[in-house]
């Protein structure tokens, strides 16, 4: 288009390439473009005012907005410029999501192994240092009372320091305290050494999802979260076999026993990768040197325009967010799921065993069937949640399928390959839930209270896995067996799934989703 070419009048819908009502793929990209051209025209005919046009995800979502148009003959104003096209817009996200997702996606990697690896440490632990369930259940939970306590001052000095600085005292913090766990000798220092590791740790996963609001709309937060999120299955595939394998071949070795060296070389990464991202990464996209301006206004546009798809709070301060009382539901929706969760990660390896598995490398790799499952379904699952810009039954199908997963597990017990089916299908909806919550709360909350909300519910959810493994290590010593552990979690994940469709509402209106 030509800046200052008179105004002609055309009807971009009638006939297109030569085949009225026979559009070829380009013919339809080309007529989206055209559509979109006739929207701001008409925004800027009416007084004087100029309509900020939605920027569409993708084509399809662009020609089903395009669908809705009136395709009677149009004015273009050739002064205004074109909007960005879809294929623009997607190469901008593209680049945005290779520059960070996968250096992020490590580290939560690392973090996640560093908090999970207890649970195949304790199987030698407990006969080295004569630790009981009890108290292997306790240092367990410890770690979330000390993640409790930091996560907000932790997510609020990232706010006002960066995302770098605070991700680099996370992971050096944390790398050594997970690798000094490699020399506890009594409960009291393992009690120590796991709350240390709580608090040195707090902050890094509600730092990263208040990352991705600077950077993404709440319409791609869905399949993003869950790339993110997809740490914890992936690293959970490789941590069976990896544990496993160190703790059988590396006993021993120099002296140290299997479960020392375990700490060791899976605690020392994570201050390493915390030089990486202080230097590869930018506190947000106005800092971002490898974007042109360009794409920096692509990205500042879809988010000063972001829709939202549930009934959110008001913009307000941070003390009205403080006195929702939402955002306290909330937190005890993410206290059921993580403790439920959680509980299950740690005590896997042991449910493993209690199916007459006995060898420590065969229970890492059958520990690794079911999250390999998890990590496929959590992706399509958080894609499919932002294709239909829904949130609240895509979780509640989640908590469903992983509750009744859990329920096929204990008819099952005993049978090893139908265990291992049903942990499979049970995984799938454990695995897809929480990055579904969190996409939900960051568009629940205001911009303003985003930082503060996002660590609260996180840091009070956190509670529940410093009770449950506790709770569920008591009641497998009371009663002698992994069921009864199974139920409660079961319990957990339904009551969670219907609090959430409970107190949280689907928007009133549906308006063009953009970005």
């Amino acid at each position: 288009m030509i800046a200052g070419a008179p105004d002609e009048v055309i009807d971009p819908f009638r006939y297109e390439g030569g085949h009225p009502g026979k559009l070829c793929k380009f013919c339809t990209l080309f007529r989206n473009e055209i559509r979109l051209a006739a929207i701001r025209a008409r925004g800027a005919d009416r007084a004087g005012q100029t309509t900020s046009l939605p920027t569409f995800r993708n084509a399809h979502d662009a020609s089903k907005w395009g669908a809705t148009m009136n395709t009677s003959a149009t004015v273009v104003d050739r002064s205004q410029p074109l909007p960005p096209s879809v294929d623009a817009v997607e190469s901008v996200y593209s680049k945005v999501s290779r520059r960070i997702i996968p250096l992020l996606l490590i580290a939560y990697m690392i973090a996640f192994l560093d908090r999970i690896n207890i649970g195949y440490a304790q199987l030698q632990m407990k006969q080295t240092l004569a630790f009981g369930d009890a108290v292997y259940g306790l240092g367990a939970g410890i770690f979330f009372l000390g993640y409790f306590l930091f996560e907000v001052p932790s997510n609020l000095l990232l706010e006002r320091i960066g995302a770098r600085k605070t991700l680099l005292r996370i992971m050096v913090l944390w790398g050594l305290t997970a690798a000094a766990m490699a020399f506890v000798s009594t409960p009291t220092q393992f009690y120590i050494t796991r709350f240390l590791l709580g608090v040195f740790e707090a902050g890094f996963f509600p730092g990263v999802i208040l990352y991705f609001t600077y950077w993404f709309p709440s319409v791609r937060r869905g399949q993003v979260i869950a790339i993110f999120m997809s740490a914890t299955t992936i690293i959970s595939v490789i941590a069976g076999p990896l544990c496993g394998a160190t703790l059988k071949y590396f006993d021993g070795v120099y002296g140290l026993a299997g479960w020392q060296w375990l700490f060791i070389v899976q605690g020392l990464p994570a201050a390493v990768l915390g030089v990486i991202i202080y230097v590869y990464l930018q506190d947000g996209p106005a800092d971002a040197n490898w974007l042109t301006p360009a794409e920096k206004n692509v990205l500042s546009h879809n988010l000063a325009h972001d829709t939202k798809d549930i009934e959110a709070e008001s913009e307000g301060t941070l003390g009205q967010m403080l006195r929702d009382p939402k955002v306290y539901v909330l937190a005890l929706v993410y206290f059921l799921l993580l403790g439920a969760t959680y509980t299950m990660v740690f005590w896997i390896p042991t449910l493993i065993q209690s199916w007459g598995v006995k060898d420590l490398l065969l229970i890492g790799i059958y520990a690794a069937i079911p999250n390999a499952f998890g990590v496929i379904g959590m992706i399509l699952i958080g894609r499919n949640s932002d294709k239909h810009h829904e949130r609240r039954w895509h979780f509640a199908a989640c908590v469903a399928i992983g509750a009744v997963g859990l329920g096929i597990t204990t008819l099952l017990a005993g049978n090893l390959v139908g265990s291992i089916i049903a942990l499979s299908f049970a995984t799938i909806g454990i695995a897809a839930a929480t990055p579904l919550f969190f996409a939900l709360i960051t568009e629940y909350l205001s911009k303003a209270a985003a930082a503060c909300g996002i660590a609260l519910i996180s840091s009070l959810g956190n509670l529940g896995p410093a009770v449950s493994p506790s709770l569920n290590g008591l009641i497998q010593q009371w009663t002698g067996s992994t069921a009864y552990g199974i139920y409660l979690v079961m319990a957990m994940y339904v009551l969670a799934g219907l609090i959430l469709l409970a107190a949280v509402h689907a928007a009133r209106t549906t308006e063009p989703h953009t970005a």
